[in-house]
Parts: structure tokens; sequence; C-alpha cells
């Protein structure tokens, strides 16, 4: 071949994480020939600093929790975890850091990896630096996807980068467990990750902006899991912003507008993301370097033809799940538009394509949330379908009320919510919390995103005695109203 038919594909990726794996899969499955640039590790952030190793950590602590609640069990498991042991799970699951068995994988869909920073440089041409500093130009004859996620975002305090903050990588790929640390910020990264390392041994601060915990979802999610989190040994501070942190002697020193004083040995700051397009080349096709990339049902950058961002960069729901259902959606859009064929979904300029589209980015977005208890939520809050002009009510069952919850687990506590249409009497949304309440969340995904009517869920009947006979209790809790 020569240069330029080399340089040459139908499409470009931005991003190897699960989204950009998942657009090549799917551009690679139609047909069209596909490069994926990565400056980091194929697998990205979910593989390697976030959901993988966040979750391999948490396994074993809510296992343990799940087993001290089981009579003939109980008495066993009082010990500590094995922390060397916890971590060398964690190592596993993370491929030791090592991606060879994903850049395997996108060899054998067929895609070309290039291995550098990607930035774009004019309409669908993007310049690839190699770590040794050469540079190569791709072109994309149809589209390219920006699939670069998002990174921590760290507040404006002074002197900051001299105290060597944790953000969420350094949370779940450190070494050792500190004897102390301060948690700053109350969403969904603080609360697992103070849950994960009390539990592996941490004297854990947590230190709150705001009233509560979990703010995006109903109230008592975090009522519940801050209660767990204070039962736990965490100290958990709501009010409380923090307005300076020095390191003196290896010593973290954190004061908030309080003016109260905390100390740890790390300080791992859970304060919001920030999307990864500051260094990306928008400008040079009239984008804000830095901004988040608003995009239309196909994932589509408005005011483009062949831009797409795909993932957490578009703002839409930044959620790995979510990230490759758009990922999927987009690879189908840009296979249509290529070939020539009406391409699914709802475009810019209005032509109908087909049922095809990131609807659920718009109504039922699932969430779990790995603390003990979980706390899973899909659709939208009470607060949330109210602002939306929805004439809504809630319903809520303790979990007390559900056979199969007192079998899962003694003293089983947690709480169940679901908010009905009241005028076309389909659920808006659902919210559970308690122990091992994420593998139920699907069956309300379900519901959330069917549009299921209420007088057909009566006929979905739940196994008894499980937990999810809660489904049951909703229902006549709503009936019975």
């Amino acid at each position: 071949m020569t240069e330029t038919e080399t340089n040459l594909y139908d499409v470009v990726v931005l991003g190897a994480g699960p989204v950009g794996e998942n657009v090549a899969d799917r551009t690679r499955a139609a047909g069209l020939t596909t490069a994926v640039v990565e400056s980091e590790l194929v697998g990205g952030e979910c593989s390697y600093w976030a959901c993988m190793p966040s979750k391999a950590l948490l396994r074993p602590v809510i296992a343990r929790a799940d087993a001290r609640r089981v009579p003939g069990l109980a008495h066993l498991v009082h010990g500590p975890l094995d922390t060397a042991a916890v971590l060398a799970h964690r190592d596993h699951k993370t491929s030791g850091w090592n991606d060879d068995g994903q850049v395997a994988w996108l060899d054998g869909i067929g895609a070309d990896l290039y291995r550098g920073h990607g930035r774009l440089s004019g309409e669908r041409t993007v310049t690839v630096t190699a770590p040794d500093g050469g540079e190569r130009t791709l072109t994309a004859r149809h589209a390219v996807a920006v699939c670069t996620g998002t990174r921590a975002q760290l507040p404006p305090l002074p002197g900051l980068a001299d105290v060597r903050p944790w953000t969420s990588r350094e949370a779940t790929s450190a070494k050792t467990a500190p004897a102390r640390l301060i948690v700053v910020g109350g969403s969904v990264v603080a609360v697992e990750m103070a849950t994960a390392w009390r539990a592996l041994g941490s004297e854990v601060t947590v230190l709150v902006r705001g009233k509560g915990l979990l703010p995006r979802m109903e109230p008592f999610a975090g009522e519940l899991v801050a209660e767990a989190l204070t039962e736990a040994g965490v100290d958990l501070r709501t009010g409380a912003s923090v307005q300076s942190v020095t390191r003196q002697d290896g010593v973290v020193v954190a004061v908030t507008d309080q003016g109260d004083r905390f100390e740890a040995d790390e300080i791992l700051f859970a304060t919001g993301r920030a999307p990864r397009t500051d260094d990306l080349g928008l400008d040079t096709v009239g984008l804000e370097p830095g901004s988040w990339l608003s995009v239309d049902d196909s994932l589509r950058v408005n005011g483009t033809d062949w831009l797409y961002a795909v993932g957490d960069v578009n703002h839409r729901a930044l959620l790995t799940h979510q990230g490759k259902y758009q990922a999927r959606i987009a690879g189908a859009a840009i296979a249509a538009r290529a070939g020539g064929a009406p391409a699914p979904g709802t475009g810019q300029d209005g032509e109908p394509w087909g049922p095809h589209t990131a609807t659920a980015d718009h109504h039922a977005v699932p969430q779990v949330v790995f603390t003990d208890p979980e706390a899973a939520a899909v659709g939208l809050s009470l607060a949330e379908a109210e602002q939306a002009g929805h004439r809504v009510r809630a319903v809520d069952v303790e979990f007390s009320s559900v056979a199969g919850a007192g079998l899962y687990a003694d003293g089983y506590k947690g709480r169940a919510r679901m908010v009905v249409d009241l005028e076309r009497e389909i659920l808006r949304g659902v919210t559970f919390v308690g122990p091992g309440v994420g593998e139920l969340i699907h069956s309300a995904t379900v519901a959330v995103a069917g549009e299921v009517p209420l007088s057909r869920l009566w006929h979905a009947v739940p196994s008894y005695p499980t937990i999810s006979e809660v489904w049951l209790r909703l229902l006549e809790a709503f009936r019975d109203a």
C-alpha cells in the first residue's frame, strides 16, 4: 500500500476504552475500515482505574457483610479482611495494568491501533503524536468518533498539586491501605471508596460539602448509606467545605470552612469529572477546547455531519454501560450513513431513521452504587419527575415486608420506591436500597424503558420467596394508597 492508502480509513476512533472499542466493533462488523487511537491503555478508565478495580475491592467487603447477617455463618467472618489478598485480586482483574489482551481483541476484529495522542487537525483529519515524538496523519472517509471520556476534576485550592492528592485513579490502584484517609465528596466514587478502604483497615473521614450523600438519588438512598458508613466506623461530616489542604512531613492536613482540622496519610478528592477534550484540537473544527460535546440521539456532534462524541465526553450519562449503549448506536448510525442507507434515529435535520436511538439516556438510565447496603436506581427520582412536569406519586415499601429479604439476611434493612405516572399509569423511576439490590435493577429498567403499564406488571409474578417479591408489595401499596 502507499503511504496515503495506509492512513486513509472509513472511521477513526479517538479513545480505546469500552466506548471506543464498541464503536470500532460495530463499524468493523459493518465492513468499514477503522483506526483506533489510544494514548494510554487499551481498555480505558473502566478496565484499569474505575469499574473493574473498584468492584474487585468492594466485592469482598460486601460478601463479608452479607455473611455476617446469615445465621450459622456470622460467627466465622468476624475477623478482618486479608488486605493483601484483596489487592492481589484487584491486580488480577486489571491484568496488572497490562493491555495485551485488549490489544489482541482489537487486532482480532481487524481494527488498526495507533499508540499516541490524537488531535483533530481539521475536518475528518486526526494527527497522532507517537510516544517517540513521531507524527502520523489519519484521514476518515466517513466519521471521526471522539470517545476520550473524562478525567477527575479537582477544586481550585491553592497548593493542591503539592499535596499530591488521590483521585479515583489512585484510590483504585493503591498498593497498600493508608492508615488514615480523608475522602472529600459525597457522590458515588466517594461512598464506594470510603466503603472499600474502611473495610481494608483505613481510618476514614468523609467530608461532604452538601447536606447528604448521593444527591442525585432519592434522599433515603443517601440516608441509608450514610447510616451504614457511620456504623462501619467512618467519620462522616456533612456541611463541611474544605478550604485548605497542605502536606506537612508526609501528613495531609485539611481545614474546613468551620475551622475544623483533619489529618490523614492520604486525601481523596471525589469532586466531579471534566471532559478530556482540552487538548483534542477542537478549535480546528470550530468547537471549544475543554468543552462537553453536545450531540443528537445518534451521537453525532450538533452542527456537523461527520463528528461523533460517544460516552462520558457528551455528558449525557457518565456511566460505562450507557457509554457502551451509545457506542452500539453510534456504530450503527455511522455504518448506515456510510452505506447510504437511512441511519437509525432522528437526526438534527429531522429526517426519520428508525427506532434505534439513544433514548435511554433521556428516561431510563440505570445505576448501581456498590456500597453496603447497595443503592440502585433507574429513571427519574420523585423530584426529577415533578420538575419535568409529570403528575406522579411515589410509593415506598420497606424490605422488611418481603419474606425473601428476611431469608437473604437476618435484619435485612432497605427500602424500595417506584414513581408512578398517574396519567399514563407507567413507571417513571424506581429506586432500591438494600443488600443485593443491584441484581434487581434490571427488572426495573425493563419496566421503565418498556413503559410497561401497571396493569401488566400485576401479571409479572415474582418468585417466592425472593427479594424480587418487593415488586408485588409495591403494586399493592400503590393500589391501597
